[in-house]
């Protein structure tokens, strides 16, 4: 039998992994904007209900500067529930003038398992400290490759901003626990999907892990696809994480706008490559 609970934590850090790579927010290079909402229905299976993610963005402006706090909780639901109770929350807070990840800390608890750890960045010196709570043998400096970090789940929707085309690429890097991984995102082309909010054109995103060796998620084997709607909300709609056991699928199932941005969006250019007998279809 599957340990349900072992899924959603797995299920849980790869969709934060995954959410990073495609949505930055609106504020400055960040996908998500101030009061947006979202809400996942999480299905494995038969299981089509079988928990909840809710992701949402708060522009706090009781420090001395401007901070976006990006909240992400998950949790089982229904009738799993009972048998296999899991909960999980990330806080991650983002400087929205440059749309770096100042700091983030994640909980998450199952009957078998406990976590809580903390991340605090210094850019200056492309470090990080990474403090685990609950096993406090592993907490360690760690130095921070070229790049803005995410979570897996904050750059998936983080994707919502690249405007990709079939056959384009763009690099990532997603920070899992204490580790970084360098990734690729591939648009693999357009698609139609039905989901409770309607009908969807979207594109299929896949992010990959070619230039450095495979590890974590991606080095046993799991594979995941994110659908962004092709219009100019960019909503990740589904995205989908493969593992040997099974596939846990996320569906968007309610939305919140974000409210009115205090400064105008700027977001970078980035020069995009285009992988080998790639085509362009229209959608």
């Amino acid at each position: 039998m599957i340990n349900f609970s072992g899924f959603h934590y797995l299920f849980f850090r790869s969709a934060l992994l995954l959410a990073l790579l495609v949505n930055p927010l609106r504020a400055a290079n960040l996908a998500l904007g101030n009061g947006e909402q979202m809400t996942f229905r999480v299905g494995w299976g038969i299981f089509i209900g079988a928990g909840e993610i809710k992701i949402g963005a708060e522009l706090e402006t009781d420090h001395e500067q401007p901070q976006l706090r990006v909240t992400t909780t998950t949790a089982t639901r229904g009738f799993l529930k009972n048998f296999f109770p899991f909960e999980a929350r990330s806080e991650a807070v983002f400087d929205p003038r440059d749309g770096l990840l100042l700091r983030s800390v994640e909980t998450s608890k199952s009957k078998r398992k406990e976590t809580r750890q903390t991340l605090e960045f210094d850019y200056a010196n492309r470090t990080a400290l990474y403090d685990n709570a609950i096993e406090s043998e592993k907490s360690k400096e760690l130095q921070v490759p070229d790049g803005n970090p995410m979570d897996l789940i904050t750059s998936l929707v983080q994707t919502r901003a690249w405007d990709l085309q079939p056959g384009q690429k763009q690099d990532t890097l997603v920070i899992f626990d204490d580790d970084f991984y360098e990734l690729t995102i591939y648009a693999e082309g357009y698609e139609t999907l039905r989901t409770p909010l309607g009908e969807f054109n979207t594109l299929v995103l896949v992010p990959r892990m070619e230039k450095t060796a495979p590890k974590g998620m991606f080095k046993r084997g799991s594979t995941v696809k994110v659908w962004i709607s092709h219009d100019e909300r960019r909503l990740p709609v589904r995205f989908e994480v493969e593992f040997k056991f099974g596939a846990g699928v996320a569906t968007l199932v309610d939305y919140t706008p974000p409210l009115a941005l205090p400064v105008e969006p700027k977001l970078p250019t980035v020069a995009l490559e285009v992988a080998p007998h790639a085509t362009n279809p229209c959608p």
